[in-house]
């Protein structure tokens, strides 16, 4: 029986990593042709974008795009993963929490300082590699490695609410923050709690972290693994490659062409356009940046290559059809 190729919108668990969640997808579409477009710690819930046979070619595109989160920050100690998962290596007293929960001002400006083009170190416990082994590794064995910042934008950084970390056995003078994050790939929220909590002089690592957003997939289109295991669909490949890219339209010639691996000239600005493509799909949350690849659809709405355009020219960077 042919596996249909196509994404699954999967509403990770907490307490499930990423490769577990790939592994109960192979199980359930039956291939080991699987894969996803960017990590989930165990901890966080959420979109994690899984793609089935033909649409893992997707996947490292999709891993580039835009991802929002609701995170919730607990200023006041710091732990070893930057995360609730790590040990706490600090706790600032109550008063000196409570002073930088209620200076508005001050809480403010620290955020403020983390939103837009940012350098962040990554969180030592991480999968970057360093000299070929993994962050994670080395800092476990003792040998934690100096990470250096990388570039990464944070378009949102928005602090929701604001209260008083309550809870059995919690430490007096913890406050929480709820926020909601809108970043570029390559962000780390752990690190963004970490340096939130730095910056106010308090420390602070991330309680709760939830993705609502990968490119144009949202939670709303998100299964559950149970949801999945009484009902599996893919979502197909042109209405996949819809929702997350600008779409340019075919001849039948073109669409021939491009699937030999041929070149077409350069779209006019007016061909391509945010979720063309696939009738019925209109997604303004499709990538426009004019360095994203380009979908290419022949006649009948089949997705045939994503496309990038240089030199007066639009070449595939990878073929479907």
């Amino acid at each position: 029986m042919s596996v249909p190729s196509g994404l699954v919108i999967v509403d990770k668990p907490g307490g499930m990593t990423s490769h577990d969640v790939v592994a109960r997808i192979r199980r359930l579409a039956g291939t080991r042709r699987v894969g996803h477009a960017g990590t989930l710690d165990p901890m966080a819930t959420g979109v994690l974008v899984v793609g089935v046979e033909k649409a893992t070619r997707l996947l490292g595109y999709l891993a580039l795009t835009e991802k929002e989160y609701a995170a919730t920050i607990r200023l006041g100690q710091s732990t070893s993963t930057d995360d609730a998962e790590g040990d706490i290596t600090s706790t600032a007293s109550a008063v000196d929490v409570s002073a930088a929960a209620l200076t508005g001002q001050q809480l403010a400006k620290a955020v403020a300082g983390l939103t837009g083009e940012i350098q962040q170190v990554p969180p030592a416990v991480s999968a970057i590699k360093v000299d070929g082994q993994r962050a994670y590794r080395l800092t476990r064995a003792g040998a934690a490695p100096e990470l250096a910042p990388r570039p990464v934008t944070v378009y949102e950084f928005a602090v929701t609410a604001v209260r008083p970390a309550n809870g059995d056995g919690e430490v007096a003078g913890l406050v929480d923050l709820d926020a909601t994050v809108r970043c570029s790939s390559g962000t780390y929220v752990r690190a963004l709690a970490r340096d939130l909590g730095t910056a106010v002089g308090t420390g602070g690592h991330l309680t709760r972290l939830r993705r609502t957003r990968v490119g144009g997939y949202g939670v709303d289109q998100a299964h559950t693994l149970d949801q999945l295991a009484e009902n599996f669909e893919v979502l197909p490949l042109a209405q996949a490659a819809s929702a997350a890219f600008p779409g340019r339209q075919l001849t039948a010639d073109e669409a021939r062409r491009l699937a030999h691996g041929g070149r077409l000239a350069a779209a006019a600005g007016t061909d391509v356009a945010a979720g063309a493509g696939v009738a019925g799909v209109a997604n303004p949350a499709a990538v426009t940046d004019p360095r994203s690849p380009t979908a290419a659809y022949a006649p009948d709405g089949t997705l045939i290559a994503l496309l990038t355009e240089e030199s007066g020219q639009a070449r595939p960077l990878v073929v479907f059809a």
